[in-house]
């Protein structure tokens, strides 16, 4: 959400920024709003000082018996009642008409982000490890957990539809096992407390992050109006919402292991094999609220957390700067980190790593209080996939599988796996 005070100030600056993810100049349609609403609140205002004052004529009128004077005085006090509700409601449309169109303008992203339309544009910032030569042509992910007999889309299918799995066996271990892996990683070694929020919220929630209004078509909706999660950004920042929060208390690290639901309104024909792109599959989420001065190093850092779990899992990975036509709606920086798959010959994103500034604050009402100063301002917010849990295991087995179809187990996650070392049909 944008301050229509800073647009005030500078319109330009503002169609400039909004310039930088390909939407046409906002601020007159915005600015003109804001003049009637505020005209309005000044008639409603003008109309209720009035109202008063004459209310107290009414009165000395009444206790001297001037009818004549009384009637006069009660004909202007009912005129002004019927302007002050007229200006009132007209201040309250515009005030909606407001608050709608700036709630559909995304994130303004930072002068530095990369320029460009889509994935293609954007700007690698380092790689990290080599992929490795197999010594034989690389199965997928499907073939491989087919072989094993552990991954079953077919009986997904027939109780769910597409783009969903029933994993068994070793791989449903595995799956467990990468989550309880990053979630002691985060908790233990980065400072992330653990969190177990609910599965679903309401608009409002939704609205803060910016999943709402925008993107309702890429949820799900139960029947009693909630929504289903698409991912644990939305629980986790709305902890926040609605309080001022103690400057002591900062920086506020959180990570969560949830299921996340999407409805993949957008993605037709895209990734329809495996598990790349699921209506339902797990994720280890980070989320970050921090002073404004913090945010930028904040996010290098978490971006740095989720590096780590890829690191651990010796999975070849580079980190991608998003170009202002790929980033989300509430960014207004993003990084990638896209992992090594064999079977693709491809780096593929398994994590996102985004600063939102206040945008989200701002829109969920999230802020502190500094020491010795009597305003509060608004939190910044950051969420990154610390990292999706699905996409984690399918490069496991695509990078460390063997000539035979069986998986080789990385030694981090074998302690988790009760020290099995491979996995085998």
């Amino acid at each position: 959400m944008h301050d229509i005070k800073l647009i005030r100030d500078d319109a330009a600056a503002f169609d400039a920024a909004l310039a930088r993810r390909g939407m046409e100049p906002q601020s007159p349609a915005l600015l003109k709003l804001d003049v009637q609403r505020r005209e309005a609140l000044g008639r409603q205002q003008e109309a209720e000082t009035e109202r008063n004052a004459l209310s107290k004529l009414v009165g000395r009128a009444k206790a001297s018996g001037d009818e004549a004077e009384f009637n006069r005085l009660r004909g202007e006090v009912d005129r002004l009642k019927t302007v002050l509700e007229e200006s009132s409601e007209q201040a309250k449309h515009f005030d909606e008409a407001l608050n709608q169109h700036l709630a559909a303008l995304p994130n303004l992203p930072e002068a530095d982000v990369p320029m460009g339309k889509d994935e293609n544009d954007n700007q690698e910032i380092r790689r990290w490890g080599e992929p490795k030569a197999l010594g034989f042509k690389a199965k997928d992910h499907v073939d491989l957990g087919e072989g094993l007999g552990q991954m079953d889309f077919e009986a997904a299918a027939a109780m769910s539809g597409a783009r969903f799995v029933a994993l068994k066996g070793g791989l449903a271990r595995l799956e467990r096992a990468l989550a309880q892996f990053m979630l002691d990683l985060h908790t233990g070694e980065h400072g992330y407390m653990e969190v177990s929020p609910p599965y679903m919220v309401r608009d409002e929630a939704m609205f803060g992050t910016g999943q709402l209004p925008k993107f309702a078509d890429d949820l799900f909706r139960t029947t009693d109006g909630r929504w289903l999660i698409p991912t644990a950004e939305v629980p986790l920042t709305n902890l926040a919402r609605d309080a001022i929060h103690d400057d002591a208390a900062l920086p506020m690290r959180m990570t969560a292991y949830t299921p996340c639901f999407r409805a993949e309104a957008g993605s037709a024909g895209r990734d329809t094999r495996g598990m790349i792109r699921m209506h339902q599959f797990q994720k280890v989420e980070m989320v970050a609220l921090v002073k404004p001065e913090d945010s930028a190093a904040e996010l290098d850092r978490m971006t740095g957390c989720a590096e780590k779990v890829l690191q651990l899992l010796e999975l070849p990975y580079r980190v991608m700067l998003l170009c202002n036509g790929d980033m989300g709606f509430s960014a207004q920086r993003t990084y990638d980190l896209e992992v090594w798959l064999p079977s693709q010959d491809a780096y593929r994103e398994i994590s996102s790593c985004s600063n939102c500034g206040e945008f989200q604050a701002r829109r969920m009402n999230a802020r502190f209080r500094k020491e010795g100063e009597k305003k509060p301002a608004f939190l910044h917010t950051l969420n990154g996939s610390g990292v999706a849990v699905g996409r984690a295991m399918l490069a496991v087995m695509e990078n460390h599988q063997n000539e035979d179809g069986s998986i080789t187990i990385p030694a981090v996650l074998r302690p988790y796996m009760g020290g099995l070392e491979r996995l085998e049909a």
